[in-house]
């Protein structure tokens, strides 16, 4: 037996290298941890033994054993009976072995002979009981109890399970007991090559740009082959092609499938089918084989520009339809697909361009054609546009100085019943607010547009004058007021005019009237309230106890400057002075020190206001002026107590005023009505 040292549990397998005197029948090495047993005679006295390594193949081991008197058991011999010569005697140990071989599949009619265990204990009396344990033990491995002879009663399948790890044991058969400690051993099971190579799929996609370079890459499919990698050549996989000639080349290695011609164009031919074979033991003769197919897709590129389908296209639309309607569509042609086929449409200059707009349909491609302005059939009644097209991405190859395309549309404008068109589309009118009902405010006019000139009727949209405050001469378009107009109520008035043709009410023109009410001077200014004052009872000559201001609802024409003052007869009143400040207001000054709210506990005086409008008018106000006690600060605490009713029979508690239009006889004041001074908790008219 010949054995070599190895480290690090890697697993050696030996080869025979060389036998001299050669007979490869005397020493068969089992390919597993280095031991070659004899099967020689007598006659063969030295044999050289030459032993390697495979797991680097780089170590060789050499040894001359001498032979004489030598019997070997076979595989598993496990006893010396070499005498004298060179032999080295030691006391070897009691199992000679570590692992068995047996090829899988087996399909013999006896059991499969893997090899026998022998224990230095056995003297051949029988006396020694094997026994196998672990995995496959007594269901796909029995062993012989007596001679130790190891059989395989089943077939194996090395995909399955590659090993199985047993236990052997020799007992004494009267004891039960073990002689020697138990050993575990490995049967390995040895490969054929039972397994095809297998594609991952039956069917693989795959695509490539059209136009491609030969050499292009398409893509790599590789089989898997159960068998053992490791050992023969039954997990050698070459790749070849089955079909797919002459366009694609598959490396018989590494399984990548690449273009074998340059510019295969997909608007000729767009899939290819290509099969490509798997064959182990290196691809010769015997090997197995597995196939697949892939689908290869060319795959578009820009090679193909827009075309539209006729060159001159012809259009109608009425002269009615509205501004962006869709009047007609154009359409071409692109043998390319997807983003590659998406194009851009664009009107060229001409005189017409300004009418019409085109933009792209994006699930057709069409050109649309959309109205931009209104059309005139009286004007003009056809059209003639060019349109350009092109892709949308740029052009690639050969076809890139084709890129644009051009065609005529004939646009014919069909004449259509048009409502009447007012000479203005809005009108501005102006009328005094004191104008008699009936006065005329404007005229409008419309017309039909037609050839026909059928006469108009008009009339207003009640819904922009609710009020019923204007009327229109159906037949002249004349425009008068229907009631009594204020402007300070509404001062303008939004009129829709309506035409209709009077043979066809549904033609309807309108337009739009501004009516304007023009300002007169018919309101008089007024004290801005409150006119319920209060004076401390400490006030002071000079001193300034309000400032007045008026309001006036006319228009400021006939409003400010505003004019104040005391009416007539009160203008030397005791007590107070009115000062009209020429800037729209007044100040009430006292002509007095201290005033007692015991004695007098409020005072009335008349204020008149006058505007600047023509005629001016005027308003008188009665102010009531409260006297009271105030605090430091000139804030009122207490006040006088006033007494019901004055003797004009006036509310103490607030105001009264009147208006009349100026001049007005006598003088220029309004008539005030007559007001007694009266003692104590009185009014006042001003003074006393």
């Amino acid at each position: 037996m010949c054995g070599a040292h190895h480290t690090m549990g890697i697993a050696m397998m030996y080869l025979l290298v060389a036998c001299l005197p050669a007979s490869p029948w005397l020493f068969p090495v089992v390919q597993g941890p280095g031991q070659a047993e004899g099967q020689g005679t007598e006659q063969e006295h030295k044999l050289r033994l030459v032993l390697e390594q495979a797991d680097n193949l780089e170590v060789k081991e050499e040894k001359d054993l001498g032979v004489r008197d030598c019997t070997m058991n076979g595989l598993g011999g496990t006893r010396d009976h070499c005498a004298g010569g060179n032999v080295p005697r030691r006391r070897k140990r009691g199992w000679v072995w570590n692992q068995f071989f047996v090829l899988e599949e087996y399909t013999g009619k006896e059991p499969l002979h893997v090899g026998r265990l022998h224990s230095d204990f056995d003297n051949g009396d029988g006396m020694i009981r094997y026994t196998l344990e672990g995995e496959g033990a007594g269901v796909a491995f029995v062993i012989d109890d007596h001679t130790g002879d190891i059989h395989a009663i089943q077939s194996l399948d090395r995909e399955e399970k590659a090993q199985y790890t047993l236990l052997a044991r020799a007992l004494d058969r009267r004891s039960n007991q073990s002689v020697e400690p138990a050993s575990e051993f490995i049967v390995r099971v040895q490969d054929i090559n039972d397994n095809e190579p297998l594609f991952a799929s039956n069917l693989f996609r795959a695509s490539v740009p059209e136009m491609s370079q030969s050499g292009t890459f398409v893509i790599r499919v590789t089989a898997h082959d159960a068998d053992d990698p490791m050992y023969g050549s039954s997990a050698k996989v070459v790749y070849s092609l089955v079909e797919g000639h002459p366009y694609f080349s598959v490396d018989p290695e590494t399984g990548e499938i690449r273009t074998t011609q340059a510019g295969m164009d997909r608007e000729a031919r767009d899939h290819y089918q290509v099969v490509i074979q798997a064959k182990d033991m290196w691809g010769k003769r015997g090997g197995l084989t597995g196939t697949t197919t892939i689908a290869v897709t060319l795959t578009d590129i820009n090679d193909n520009p827009p075309r539209f389908i006729n060159t001159t296209f012809e259009l109608q639309v009425r002269e009615s339809t509205p501004v962006f309607s869709t009047i007609g569509r154009v359409k071409t042609t692109d043998a390319d697909v997807g983003e590659n086929a998406m194009v851009t449409y664009n009107i060229l200059p001409s005189q017409s361009a300004e009418l019409f707009d085109i933009i792209t349909d994006p699930d057709t491609q069409e050109g649309v054609i959309k109205l931009a302005k209104p059309l005139d059939y009286e004007a003009q009644s056809l059209h003639t546009l060019r349109v350009g097209v092109v892709n949308t991405l740029a052009l690639q190859g050969p076809a890139r100085a084709l890129a644009k395309d051009e065609a005529s549309i004939r646009v014919l404008v069909l004449d259509s019943n048009e409502p009447p068109e007012f000479d203005q589309h809005g009108y501005e009118m102006q009328v005094a607010e004191d104008v008699p009902v009936g006065t005329l405010v404007g005229t409008v006019s419309a017309k039909d547009p037609d050839a026909a000139k059928i006469p108009i009727s008009y009339f207003i949209d009640r819904q922009s004058d609710l009020g019923f405050m204007f009327d229109i001469n159906a037949s002249t378009g004349e425009i008068r007021t229907r009631d009594k107009l204020d402007r300070e109520q509404e001062a303008s008035f939004n009129l829709l005019l309506k035409a209709s043709e009077i043979k066809d009410t549904s033609q309807i023109g309108q337009a739009t009237a501004v009516v304007r009410v023009g300002d007169v001077n018919d309101n008089a200014p007024e004290i801005v309230p409150p006119t319920d004052l209060s004076i401390c009872e400490n006030a002071y000559i000079g001193e300034v106890l309000h400032v007045l201001s008026a309001v006036d609802h006319d228009e400021p024409s006939n409003g400010p400057i505003f004019h104040f003052t005391l009416t007539k007869g009160t203008n030397s009143n005791p007590n107070f002075t009115l000062q009209d400040n020429l800037n729209n207001t007044a100040s009430i000054i006292s002509k007095r020190d201290h005033f007692n709210r015991r004695d007098v506990s409020h005072y009335v005086l008349p204020v008149q206001v006058m505007d600047s409008g023509f005629p001016p008018q005027a308003n008188v106000s009665f102010l009531t002026l409260s006297i009271c006690k105030c605090n430091s600060k000139g804030i009122p605490v207490v006040c006088g107590t006033r007494a019901s009713h004055g003797p004009a029979g006036l509310s103490h508690g607030g105001s009264c005023s009147h208006s009349c239009m100026l001049p007005h006889p006598p003088g220029n004041h309004c008539p005030v009505p007559h007001i007694t001074t009266t003692t104590k908790g009185t009014i006042y008219a001003g003074g006393g």
